[in-house]
C-alpha cells in the first residue's frame, strides 16, 4: 500500500478528519490556522481554533472550537455556539474528537504547552457535558470496537492505546487496561481509526508512517510509510470504505526535516485491503 498525495495544502497542524457518508465528503481540518476543509478545498476560516469536526444528522457539521462546542453550517458557512468547558484552564484547548455510535461527541482537552496533565476527556451530548476522565496532557486518538463494547483512547505521552469497556447507553467508561504499546521508535500515538476486522489503524506522529495494530493482542500488523514526518490522524471513507484518508502537520519542524519531507501537512491517500469503520454521526437527541 502506498500513500497518493491528494492536497499540497502545507497545513500548520492538518488534524481531525472525518468522512460524511450521505454527502462522499471528507472534513478535515487545520487546527491551528484555524481553518476547515471539504476535501481538497476550503470550507471555512474561522476566529477561533478549531480542533475536531463531525457530521450531524441534520446535515450540518458539529465543531469543537478552543473550549467549546458549535455547529456550522456547511452551505451557509453560519457558525452558532452551543456550549463552552466552564471548568476547564485557559491554557488548554479541544484536541480530538469523535461521536460514539450512539450520536455522543467524545473530545479531550490538553495543555497547549504539552506538558501539563491538565486536560481531560469529555462526552457531549448537545446539552451536556460529561467529565470521562481527567489528569490528560496530550488527548488524541478514539475508536470502538465493531461491537461497540470497547472504547479505545490515546494519551499521546503515555505511548499506549488504552482500552475501556464502554456502556453504549449511558456513554459511561470504565475498567481501563492498556492494549496497545507504541515503541518510541516507531513515533508518538496520535490520530486513530479502526476497520471492521477489529484493527486500530495509528498515525505516528514523528514516525512518518501509519500503522495497523491487533488490539486484543497488542501486535503490530502493518506499517504504510507517508511522505510527510508528523503524521497525525485517520479515517477510512470512499463508496467502499475502503480508502484511507491521512491527515499531516509542519508543526515542530526543522528546516532539515522540512526539506527532507517537503509534502509535511499534505493531505494524503492510501487504498486498503479492508472495510473502515464509518465515521459516526452526532444526533443531540441519543438514541439507541
Amino acid at each position: 500500500m502506498q500513500a497518493e498525495l491528494l492536497l499540497d495544502a502545507k497545513a500548520t497542524l492538518g488534524e481531525g478528519p472525518a468522512w460524511d457518508s450521505k454527502t462522499q465528503t471528507l472534513y478535515w481540518l487545520d487546527i491551528l490556522e484555524k481553518r476547515i476543509y471539504a476535501d481538497t478545498r476550503i470550507l471555512a476560516q474561522l476566529d477561533d481554533l478549531v480542533c475536531c469536526i463531525a457530521p450531524r444528522k441534520n446535515g450540518n457539521l458539529l465543531l469543537g472550537t478552543r473550549l467549546g462546542f458549535a455547529d456550522l453550517n456547511p452551505d451557509s458557512v453560519q457558525l452558532t455556539v452551543l456550549a463552552a468547558l466552564d471548568s476547564e484552564l485557559p491554557t488548554n484547548r479541544l484536541n480530538d474528537g469523535k461521536c460514539d455510535p450512539a450520536g455522543r461527541l467524545l473530545a479531550g482537552t490538553m495543555d497547549m504547552n504539552e506538558k501539563d496533565p491538565n486536560g481531560a476527556l469529555y462526552s457531549f451530548d448537545g446539552k451536556n457535558s460529561t467529565r470521562l476522565l481527567d489528569k490528560v496532557t496530550i488527548s488524541n486518538g478514539l475508536a470502538w470496537s465493531v461491537d461497540h463494547k470497547t472504547f479505545y483512547y490515546i494519551d499521546t505521552p503515555t505511548r499506549e492505546v488504552k482500552a475501556f469497556d464502554y456502556d453504549l447507553a449511558t456513554g459511561q467508561i470504565a475498567n481501563p487496561r492498556a492494549a496497545i504499546h507504541v515503541p518510541e521508535s516507531l513515533g508518538w500515538p496520535d490520530g486513530m481509526t479502526s476497520d471492521t476486522d477489529g484493527n486500530l489503524w495509528i498515525a505516528l506522529w514523528g514516525g512518518a508512517q501509519i500503522t495497523k495494530w491487533n488490539p486484543s493482542t497488542g501486535k503490530l500488523l502493518e506499517q504504510i510509510p507517508v511522505p510527510a514526518l508528523q503524521t497525525s490522524s485517520c479515517v477510512f471513507g470512499g463508496k467502499d470504505m475502503n480508502e484511507l484518508y491521512i491527515t499531516s502537520a509542519r508543526k515542530s519542524m526543522s528546516e532539515t526535516d522540512l526539506k527532507k519531507y517537503p509534502l509535511s501537512g499534505g493531505l494524503f491517500k492510501v487504498i486498503t485491503n479492508v472495510v473502515g469503520m464509518k465515521t459516526f454521526e452526532f444526533n443531540e437527541q441519543v438514541t439507541l
